[in-house]
């Protein structure tokens, strides 16, 4: 059986990827073109867009899942509070999902699931309208190992994915997670680094990056700690039964690049 307090199971990492290639596509909205390479930049590299209300004045969401493994309502609704908590949109904030039929891969590489994003993704910048992906699939990465696998990589500047039949064989057995509190877990802390976490996009306030874990809080109660990649980590991070929170210094690393 496998157990989430012994397996050491990797949550996340933050895979840098972008593009340079123009490549537009028609918004069946206004029937304008959009040119969807702003959504493929650095990952951090949008974060001031993404907390200010300043140029992108509207969020929309797009949650996508292969059928059959759609995160649980209660690990979405964690999340839209997450945002809405955390983000300046005064034309708010749009949650679309979009269910994808199902596929028989057993692995993904990260090409592959670039390759459902640019496939099936409908929502992109445009305007005042900023977008973000979040893919939920079927499957294991292929950077798992016999002692780790990985649970969400963050790897553009709006895209994020979180392997979630991965997250459903360490969760809501014996010894093991409530399924929500790890979706939760994995789904902000993937979500703190598209917004800039820890000096990532969003610059530093106070020192708390902890160098020995680049791009992670050193205070070992946040969200952002690094030990929140490994399966032993978030085990005691949410051995209470609680999402973790941002701690005070990351915090401030948002308010500073115009988030709340």
């Amino acid at each position: 059986m496998k157990n989430i307090f012994l397996q050491v199971t990797l949550i996340c990492t933050i895979l840098f990827s972008c593009s340079s290639s123009e490549e537009e596509i028609i918004d069946h909205e206004t029937g304008n073109l959009i040119n969807v390479s702003t959504n493929r930049q650095t990952t951090g590299s949008s974060a001031n867009d993404l907390l200010s209300g300043g140029i992108f004045k509207k969020m929309i969401v797009e949650i996508a899942y292969i059928k059959g493994f759609k995160p649980t309502e209660t690990a979405i609704n964690n999340f839209k509070n997450f945002i809405t908590n955390r983000i300046n949109k005064p034309e708010g904030i749009e949650f679309v999902t979009n269910e994808i039929s199902y596929t028989e891969k057993e692995i993904y590489t990260l090409d592959e699931v670039i390759a459902l994003e640019k496939e099936h993704r409908t929502a992109y910048n445009s305007d005042t309208k900023i977008a973000l992906w979040v893919l939920f699939v079927n499957g294991k990465s292929s950077k798992d190992t016999s002692s780790n696998a990985i649970l969400g990589a963050a790897y553009w500047n709006t895209s994020f994915v979180i392997y979630e039949e991965t997250i459903q064989g360490l969760s809501n057995s014996a010894f093991e997670p409530k399924r929500s509190l790890l979706e939760s877990s994995v789904i902000n802390h993937e979500f703190g680094h598209i917004l800039g976490l820890t000096n990532l996009g969003s610059e530093l306030q106070s020192n708390h990056e902890d160098t020995a874990h680049p791009k992670h809080c050193r205070e070992d109660d946040c969200l952002m700690y690094w030990a929140a990649e490994t399966s032993q980590g978030i085990g005691n991070m949410i051995s209470g039964g609680q999402v973790p929170t941002l701690d005070a210094q990351c915090l401030e690393d948002l308010k500073a690049n115009d988030g709340k």
